[in-house]
């Protein structure tokens, strides 16, 4: 989860190192730390906290050169500090690592009982002290003495690797933590995630787990996991720097709601045909043999954001196409002996396509024999090359921690998949096919207006803010939007927050409600409209301040709130990409109010590259 960036070039490394890690910090701002060859050797300069401690500390102690690596960290083994800050090193060894090393204490026991010193507390040392140990004591080359200590590693591991007597190289070893490389004529650039890369190329090639690169003047070389020479063929990213800025807001979180509309067209773009009333899903064709599919059921497997989406997936493609739908929570898929075979098809979601619970979910259904169609964000990361199948959702760049349009872009993908399959089983109409695709062209302009009048929203605010608990309710495709506004409020306001199925309410949560409780109905029309009604008649009875989400001329649902926030009339398919906006709004206005680090909040990171 941490961020590491490598440049070898004709540039001074420092500035470039510091501009990567500045766009990395999403993905950990525990600690960060450089290394740089200079005239007299590598200069490490480390300090805990976030990335301006680390700017500030070099502006009192410079360091010049051209060839660097660099670090932000999100804490996994020992506690934030600058002793556990990266870059790491023993001996000549000077590396960054993000990743986890499972077998870490038996190792560290192993090179401690050979004399080895450790000064830190983290898992990563323990790298260090290998690769020095082959290669001092076994007279290994730098890249034999890499090779040999990666083999004994368990776990996961992106490594960016200086040797201080080797002022010409960068080495890199990748085993399950993404890692990119990218090339100009001024040198090459290796980094964790794309932003990184933006401002120097947008041809970037994708390592492969067992891979190892150098960086030299010679450019970038590769070899596999045998160590065979290889050429891994470079990606295409259709992003550009100043889609990875603020843009003049003031939080990338705020900026990533008001892209909505945008990135909603760009979902749709090239996979409708709106004349003939059709969706092409040409990405989906290894998943048919014609128009018949090669499954019989599906399972969705993610994590956070991403399941909550999964979970409305099942209800649009259970109602529509009829074909039945589990949703599960990676992170537990594969400690229940799940029932997969080949007439299985498993939809991993993830934003980042690094999501490493996911990630290893994905692998044991392919083992099992599952076709697998990725729903992703990011072009050529890892759950889609291990995919038979995907659909890239093209929301562009998410820097904020707590994601917000990934989510909106990937309901708007599963609503045509969930469409296309209906349609090839024959499982709906033409004119309802019509009327769905109108919809969901009209949801940029619907999301757009509700923007333009965002100021709603804030009305909601001070309760909220102010209280201990704040509890979700939805019924239907609502109700994962129900935990995913409370997810989005406790991750960047830290107050506590709870999504709930309405109707479970009297079956324990309740209890809960005290007088001035806030309570956020989703209560829009529609077929469970008249249950949540009355599921707000219970609450507001036993002194909750209800603020509901609903149609602003719906006289009953104004009758029974404090607060409503109108929402426009759409169909129930379509309705939880409607209905999230006010909630992001209103997580992000509570905790702008209360002063939290809204795009870096407390403990989590971006990408959760590691189980």
């Amino acid at each position: 989860m941490c961020g590491i960036i490598g440049y070898f070039g004709r540039e001074n490394a420092t500035p470039v190192l510091l501009d990567g890690l500045k766009r990395l910090e999403y993905r950990g701002y525990d600690s960060a730390g450089i290394a740089v060859h200079t005239s007299d050797g590598v200069a490490i300069r480390r300090t805990e906290g976030k990335l301006v401690h680390l700017e500030n500390l070099l502006q009192g102690e410079p360091v010049s050169g051209t060839i660097g690596i660099g670090h932000t960290r999100w804490a996994t083994h020992g506690r934030p500090s600058e002793t556990n800050a990266h870059p790491h090193c023993a001996g000549d060894i000077v590396l960054v690592h993000n990743g986890i090393i499972e077998n870490y204490d038996e190792l560290k026991r192993f090179l401690q009982g050979e004399g080895q010193e450790f000064t830190s507390e983290t898992d990563t040392e323990v790298i260090c002290h290998l690769i020095d140990y082959y290669h001092q004591r076994e007279g290994l080359t730098t890249t034999q003495a890499i090779r040999r200590a990666t083999a004994r590693l368990s776990g996961s591991y992106a490594l960016v690797i200086m040797d201080t007597r080797e002022p010409d190289r960068l080495y890199v070893a990748k085993n399950g933590s993404p890692l990119v490389v990218g090339a100009n004529e001024e040198g090459a650039f290796v980094a964790s995630d794309i932003p990184a890369l933006l401002p120097y190329t947008r041809e970037m090639i994708f390592l492969e787990d067992g891979d190892y690169a150098m960086l030299s003047a010679d450019g970038v070389s590769m070899a596999d996991a045998e160590g065979e020479k290889v050429t891994r063929a470079a990606q295409h990213i259709p992003w550009n720097p100043v889609m990875a800025e603020r843009g003049g807001y003031k939080h990338f979180m705020l900026k990533e709601i008001y892209e909505q509309p945008l990135t909603m067209r760009d979902a749709l773009a090239g996979r409708i045909d709106r004349d003939q009333g059709r969706v092409d899903l040409e990405d989906c064709a290894p998943l048919y043999e014609g128009d018949k599919p090669r499954f019989d059921r599906i399972v969705i497997i993610a994590c956070g954001t991403s399941y909550h989406a999964g979970m409305v997936g099942k209800y649009l493609i259970e109602s529509l196409a009829r074909v039945p739908v589990t949703v599960d929570l990676a992170s537990e898929f594969r400690y229940r002996n799940p029932l997969i075979d080949d007439r299985t098809l498993v939809i991993p979601i993830s934003q980042s396509g690094e999501t490493a619970d996911t990630l290893a979910a994905q692998r044991q259904a392919s083992t099992l024999g599952a076709l697998t169609l990725a729903i992703c964000n990011v072009v050529g990361s890892s759950i889609p090359r291990a995919s038979d199948a995907t659909l890239y959702t093209h929301a562009g760049p998410e820097i904020g921690v707590a994601s917000t349009k990934a989510f909106t872009t990937q309901l708007v993908v599963l609503n045509l998949f969930a469409l296309d399959l209906a349609t090839r089983l024959g499982r709906i109409e033409p004119n309802v096919l019509h009327d769905r695709l109108d919809e969901l062209v009209r949801l940029s302009r619907l999301v757009q207006e509700f923007l333009d009048n965002a100021d709603v929203v804030k009305s909601t605010i001070e309760p909220i803010a102010e209280a201990r608990s704040v509890l979700f309710i939805g019924r239907g495709a609502n109700f994962p939007v129900a935990l995913e506004g409370a997810l989005k409020l406790k991750e960047i306001s830290y107050i506590h927050a709870e999504g709930f199925a309405a109707g479970e309410l009297k079956h324990g949560p309740i209890a809960l409600i005290d007088h001035g409780t806030p309570v956020v109905a989703l209560a829009p029309r529609g077929p469970t409209q008249a249950k949540v009604l009355s599921n707000i008649e219970e609450v507001r009875a036993r002194g909750a301040f209800v603020i509901a989400l609903g149609s602003a001329d719906d006289e009953a649902l104004r009758s029974k709130a404090d607060i409503v926030i109108p929402l426009p009339d759409v169909g129930w398919e379509a309705m939880p990409m409607i209905a999230s906006v006010p909630l992001q709004l209103m997580a992000y206005y509570v905790a702008d109010y209360k002063g939290t680090d809204v795009d870096q909040p407390r403990n989590l990171a971006k990408s959760v590259t590691v189980e």
